[in-house]
């Protein structure tokens, strides 16, 4: 009997048990076909929902079920949990694809570990940290009230780096601008408006970065033009009642804040520490290497 493609009981990869014969719906990560002992093909694949991830073999008609689906497909799948080597595997003896548009990508996903009403609180506050009038309308029109707002709360940062599960591009955000409060008290002299405001603003390009399915994909607009480019238009249209000072010195700390070599006017001579045209470009550019960083380092190791 074909298995249901629709909405009824899915086992979650963290329900499953050895010896357990289970249907689910997953997102597969990697598809490879290889050679067994004895001669035979099979199918080796890695599946994942929002609970975890999970090994998985087809033995019986590889080559027909491994026509039906591509890595980065969603699947609905039938088996069995198994032990090999001390891991659990899944023996897989049907294969369905999903269509795209059947499913929501929540389901597959990687998803914040923090709670994201929690962080929208933290990121609330820290727009109110803004005191200058027009930096805090822009802050306020692009991740507050605008119509980037939604995907400014569920896009992640990266596809498979720091922060790459949906709401990581809020809690990298929250992250940045709670350190920049942090550093602002060490160093009074910093132009704290300015810096918070580049930290609250310097990823936005990221909520038009990302396709979202049963992975993390690239836009064309992502993939020709890059955040920093895509950032720095959002912002342009925006702040367009700036005096003009005010806006490039906020636009020179987006744009800068992978390095003064990542952005125009690279290593200009006299340009400050390292190329860098402010204090506040060169503490956001720290400050946002130092959360990445250290968030890669907990997640996938040093």
């Amino acid at each position: 009997m074909a298995i249901s493609t629709g909405a009824g009981r899915h086992s979650a990869i963290a329900e499953l048990r050895p010896g357990q014969r289970f249907e689910g719906r997953y997102a597969c990560m990697r598809k490879d076909r290889l050679t067994a002992r004895n001669g035979g093909a099979y199918l080796s694949l890695d599946l994942r929902d929002r609970t975890g991830t999970l090994a998985a073999r087809v033995f019986r008609e590889a080559d027909r079920f491994g026509l039906r689906f591509e890595s980065g497909d969603a699947i609905v799948v039938r088996g069995r949990l198994e032990r090999y080597q001390g891991q659990p595997v899944a023996e897989l003896d049907d294969i369905r694809p999903l269509e795209p548009g059947s499913f929501d990508p929540g389901e597959f996903l990687p998803a914040a570990y923090r709670s994201v009403e929690e962080l929208e609180g933290f990121l609330e506050h820290l727009t109110r940290e803004v005191h200058d009038p027009g930096l805090r309308a822009v802050v306020d029109g692009l991740i507050l009230s605008g119509p980037a707002g939604d995907e400014f709360r569920r896009a992640p940062c990266t596809r498979a780096g720091h922060h790459a599960y949906l709401g990581g591009l809020l809690e990298h955000t929250v992250s940045v601008g709670t350190l920049v409060g942090e550093l602002c008290q060490l160093h009074p002299r910093l132009d704290s408006d300015l810096l918070m405001a580049a930290a609250l603003l310097h990823d936005l390009g990221k909520t038009r970065e990302f396709t979202y399915g049963a992975q993390f994909g690239t836009t064309e607009e992502g993939r020709l033009l890059g955040h920093l480019a895509i950032g720095a238009q959002m912002i342009a249209a925006a702040a367009t009642g700036l005096a003009e000072q005010r806006r490039l010195a906020l636009l020179h700390c987006v744009l800068s804040h992978h390095g003064p070599d990542a952005g125009p006017g690279r290593a200009r001579q006299g340009a400050g520490a390292r190329g860098f045209g402010s204090a506040e470009a060169l503490a956001l550019y720290r400050l946002n290497a130092l959360d990445a960083s250290v968030k890669g380092a907990l997640e996938h190791g040093l």
